[in-house]
């Protein structure tokens, strides 16, 4: 049978702006109220999409969420005209418009959970959608990601809700899993990581920003997803990491098959995190690489984003790193990765510089662009054609883009009644 990791990208939506709403989000607060440009975004989306299915991987394209969106106000007691809820919004607080026009969902690695079906005690493949309950302007996201993820996967995959939105079950989706295997369709060794232990106030958590896992959602997700005690491991982000600006793991690790890269303050108790790993992974050989801090500064690992590259698998069996041009443009990352190509116990035979600074300026790399689907061709065949990424589909979202989204976003631009109809009908139509 033949298996494969389906990339499922989130495509920008015409409201990408810089409200910088995401506490603990370095680039994201640092960039906050700049000008953005929707249409340069989506198109820098969708480039990498194209290059990714050019290297013969099966791609999604994932349509942005509506937006605004005005359900969410009104139940925030905003009532009247459309120019009359986004005024009232806009003098209440400005935030609560940002958030209303948020376009956090073209970061498809939050938007759920995946467990493929070798791995579940029952054979299924499994996916939950985040709740991200711990930021007021993504929370919004699972009223429309978890009927979204019925649409695209409900024929081949078990889709369940998501976990209850209390701070106790903070769940931020697939940036904080990853999965290792000897290849994909064959079992694998699932590790969730998290921040915090929400039922024990005395266990190590960051004092600056906040922790957005918690211990107790990941082990809701590997009971929901049926995975046995032998397929699972824990791991908890080192405090002073989240608070350097790490607000995922996929900030400060990458991984791919029976590949780790790590830096060497991404976990707390990492010997005996990778001894676990070790041990349930055999006889597969876990390829552990460790970046330390004298090479790549925790801060310099936040503002090149290295770890939020993409790792995928080629056709001849290497693998190959799809890292963010700010990765070219730092000598310390630049370097790191170059490393890894050369190393010969390291299965990564090439990497690519890829240009999402759009993305990039509002706390956002490659990896954060896509959720991973490991599945089968049968389950893929299931997978409906419109979300399917090809050229000709490609040509239609492109050409959309350039001549319906904006060039030009600024924040006052969210109070015309105006663009928020223009917006609306532009993703109705991304969806239909």
């Amino acid at each position: 049978m033949e298996w494969f990791e389906a990339q499922c990208d989130g495509l920008v939506g015409p409201t990408h702006n810089y409200a910088g709403l995401s506490h603990g989000n370095v680039a994201s607060q640092s960039n906050a109220q700049s000008i953005s440009n929707p249409r340069q975004a989506a198109l820098q989306g969708l480039a990498k999409m194209r290059f990714v299915h050019d290297l013969g991987i099966p791609q999604i394209i994932v349509p942005p969420q509506p937006r605004p969106n005005l359900r969410w106000l009104h139940r925030l007691g905003f009532t009247g005209s459309l120019a009359q809820v986004l005024d009232a919004a806009w003098k209440a607080s400005p935030a609560l418009l940002y958030q209303a026009y948020s376009a956090s969902s073209m970061w498809a690695a939050n938007m759920a959970t995946v467990t493929p079906s070798p791995d579940s005690a029952d054979g299924a493949l499994h996916l939950t959608p985040a709740n991200l309950c711990t930021t007021p302007h993504r929370v919004q996201e699972q009223e429309f990601s978890h009927p979204l993820l019925q649409r695209m996967f409900g024929a081949a995959a078990t889709i369940h809700d998501p976990l209850p939105s209390s701070l106790t079950y903070a769940d931020e989706g697939a940036a904080n899993h990853m999965r290792f295997c000897a290849e994909i369709g064959a079992p694998g060794v699932e590790v969730f990581v998290y921040g915090r232990v929400a039922s024990n106030r005395d266990a190590p958590q960051p004092a600056r920003y906040p922790a957005r896992q918690t211990r107790e959602s990941v082990e809701a997700l590997a009971r929901l997803h049926r995975l046995p005690p032998e397929r699972c491991v824990f791991v908890q982000q080192q405090p002073g990491a989240i608070d350097t600006g790490v607000f995922h793991n996929d900030v400060i690790a990458m991984s791919h098959g029976n590949l780790l890269v790590y830096h060497e303050h991404a976990f707390v108790d990492e010997e005996a995190f990778l001894t676990e790993l070790r041990a349930k992974l055999a006889p597969t050989e876990l390829v552990a690489v460790k970046i330390h801090a004298r090479d790549l500064s925790l801060e310099a690992a936040v503002k090149s984003y290295l770890f939020n590259s993409q790792i995928v698998s080629l056709p001849d069996g290497t693998m190959a790193i799809i890292a963010p041009s700010e990765c070219a443009d730092l000598p310390a990352a630049h370097d790191a990765l170059q490393r890894l190509v050369e190393a010969n116990d390291v299965p990564v035979s090439a990497v690519h510089y890829l240009d999402v600074r759009e993305s990039m300026r509002n706390g956002g790399g490659p990896a954060c662009l896509r959720l991973r689907v490991p599945m089968s061709r049968a389950q893929w065949e299931q997978v409906p054609e419109a979300f399917r990424f090809t050229p000709t589909r490609e040509a239609v979202v492109r050409d959309w883009i350039t001549h319906h989204y904006r060039d030009q976003l600024r924040a006052e631009d969210l109070r015309d009644p105006d663009f928020a109809i223009e917006t609306t009908r532009i993703c109705h139509d991304l969806h239909a």
